[in-house]
């Protein structure tokens, strides 16, 4: 799981983003990591949750569980992230989780969050 990369998002745009926690299947290992995933292709934010579970289900040493969603307002001109909303189907992720994420990808941008708007 160290390997995953715990935030990657389209590099411009308004778009859907989902909260996925990927955990281990292997055996004694009960670890897991918290990752953000938002593209603008996507129609509906489990499209992006479908994918990404795939890819990462694929070797059969991970799960994932999708833990709610949201958007993005990603503008790499002025160096700005905002997190916001929900997903209808998986509910509104934790913003601040997924802002923490962000900012470590992100080191140099000003990233915020809001539970209003969708």
């Amino acid at each position: 799981m160290a390997n995953i990369p715990e935030a990657e998002i389209d590099p411009t745009g308004v778009f859907k983003y989902v909260l996925i926690r990927v955990h281990s299947k292997e055996d004694g290992d009960d670890s897991s990591v918290d990752i953000v995933r938002g593209y603008a292709w996507a129609e509906y934010h489990a499209d992006i949750y479908d994918k990404v579970a795939e890819e990462l289900e694929k070797g059969g040493h991970l799960d994932c569980e999708c833990i709610g969603g949201g958007r993005i307002k990603h503008d790499c001109q002025s160096k700005k992230i905002h997190v916001y909303g929900y997903s209808m189907g998986f509910g509104k992720a934790n913003h601040a989780v997924s802002t923490e994420k962000l900012k470590v990808r992100y080191p140099k941008y000003e990233i915020t969050w809001a539970d209003e708007g969708y």
